[in-house]
């Protein structure tokens, strides 16, 4: 049990609202609030129940403070396993900062950022990656971030990392045993038993660390760049996806001079959206600045919305556009297709590719592979397909009317989201820190396979078992240092 000075803090946002709350916590926690709290019933402040609310006043220098709501919480049962009290004051500024002057004086410290999780994690009642899945929970920015981070916290993640944890040790105790007393524990036949067994758990480390990027997306959003030529309609799309107006749109080609950054959730994923300047060759130095901004965006993108105007078509700047989007997730978005089913001339020239009439049902996005937008040459030279596009969904839409809008969504979520990720069904992996450990204890699990296959001896086989044991050990806090445990709680917010 860890024991050390009582700490105080501030556990609500410091600004005016319906209450703020002052958390306490440690040994001293009961006397500290008993010397400054006065039931409004007179009631001793040792008389008064665990887990029970109480109202009365905060008196300090002879002063009535505040008139407030305490909770008084006995260990263990509490968030840090210690003493706790809670004053919920009124929620102004000075008075909630008064009663906390009040705190520290009767014998608390100002507490360090994340220190109540901290100490709680110190006691055992949550481990290392449910402390974590507490600050992911506060910075949750959609429902399926939020699902994934309490499945952490309830414990799921320490579960499964435990189970296989508990698998290796067996493994390793008996070839120690064996090791120690060879008359009686036999290690004739045992890597023939233990090579299924270790694979059956690269496997399952191999399926969690393979959710490392979609939990990164899903913890942390999609970073999304709306990307094409001057006057596609990138800004009509923005303001689209997001129902407002939220970037000027006009006629004027190159009106769009800067980045403009939103966010959005689409059933659970959120879209970090950056519209951009058109990408095209101009003489005029401010829009290039822009289109140099634009190409920085896009080249840090994990996903390009690359539109192409309906009536014009793939453009020779379209072609050499979607060239340097080389190895980077793209969708194809045909934009003004009011336009084009409406039965508006098409606008064939020099360098341009006439999009064929609605004849052509681009609307099933499973079956696009953007022949429509290739001459009779361009099909008969496959070196003459843009990059990516073959492959890449393409979904026609009208920003101005909504048309496709929906239809975009869904795409984007099946390019990052499987069903069971979307269902809230899976555990995933959001923490780069656990994906590390998790990853070298795969690569000391390959080294017992390998072992195993070169005959390596037993006693060789479990160091390297014990150090797969040990870094899944860190996912957990197992295993760990206080100078981690130090850096990863500095993070927290203060009062947490």
């Amino acid at each position: 049990m860890y024991t050390g000075d009582t700490i105080a803090a501030i556990a609500t946002a410091l600004s005016p609202a319906g209450i703020n709350i002052i958390r306490i916590s440690g040994e001293k926690a009961f006397s500290v609030t008993a010397g400054i709290f006065r039931s409004a019933k007179g009631k001793d402040f040792s008389k008064i129940p665990s887990g029970t609310l109480s109202y009365g006043y905060i008196e300090y220098n002879g002063e009535v403070i505040d008139e407030v709501i305490m909770l008084k919480m006995a260990a263990p049962q509490t968030y840090t396993r210690e003493d706790v009290t809670e004053i919920h004051t009124h929620g102004g500024i000075l008075v909630t900062k008064r009663v906390l002057e009040a705190v520290l004086s009767g014998g608390a410290r100002l507490a360090e950022s994340g220190e109540f999780t901290k100490r709680a994690f110190l006691n055992g009642r949550i481990d290392l990656s449910q402390a974590e899945a507490v600050m992911d929970i506060i910075g949750s920015g959609s429902d399926l971030a939020r699902r994934n981070s309490m499945k952490q916290l309830r414990g799921d993640l320490r579960a499964k990392i435990e189970n296989i944890r508990e698998r290796i040790i067996l493994e390793t105790a008996y070839i120690e045993a064996a090791l120690d007393d060879p008359e009686h524990i036999s290690l004739d036949g045992f890597t023939d038993s233990l090579f299924p067994k270790i694979g059956s758990i690269l496997k399952e480390l191999k399926e969690l660390l393979a959710s490392f990027d979609t939990g990164k997306i899903v913890k942390d959003g999609l970073n999304v760049v709306i990307a094409g030529r001057p006057n596609a309609g990138k800004s009509s799309l923005l303001n689209a996806l997001l129902k407002e107006e939220r970037a000027i749109v006009t006629d004027v080609a190159g009106t769009t001079r800067d980045t403009i950054s939103e966010s959005l959730d689409i059933g659970g994923l959120v879209l970090n959206l950056t519209d951009t300047a058109g990408i095209r060759r101009s003489n005029d130095a401010v829009e290039n600045i822009g289109i140099d901004r634009a190409l920085k965006a896009a080249a840090e993108a994990q996903l390009i919305l690359y539109l192409i105007d309906g009536p014009l078509g793939i453009t020779d700047d379209d072609r050499e556009n979607l060239e340097g989007f080389v190895d980077k997730k793209v969708i194809l978005i045909i934009n003004k297709d009011d336009l084009v089913s409406g039965g508006a001339p098409q606008i064939p020239g020099k360098n341009r590719t006439p999009i064929k009439p609605e004849t052509d049902d681009l609307s099933d996005k499973n079956e696009n592979d953007m022949s429509v937008f290739r001459s009779e040459s361009d099909k008969e030279k496959s070196a003459s397909c843009v990059p990516l596009s073959c492959g890449a969904p393409t979904v026609r839409i009208s920003a101005l009317t909504g048309d496709g809008i929906e239809d975009l969504k869904e795409t984007i979520k099946d390019m990052f989201l499987s069903g069971n990720v979307a269902s809230g069904q899976d555990i995933m992996i959001t923490n780069v820190r656990h994906a590390r450990h998790i990853g070298d204890a795969v690569d000391s699990l390959e080294l017992v396979l390998s072992g195993i296959k070169d005959g390596v001896d037993e006693d060789l086989l479990s160091i390297d078992l014990m150090d797969a044991y040990k870094s899944l050990g860190m996912v957990t806090g197992e295993e760990y240092r206080d100078d981690l445990a130090d850096k990863i709680f500095s993070t927290f917010c203060m009062g947490k």
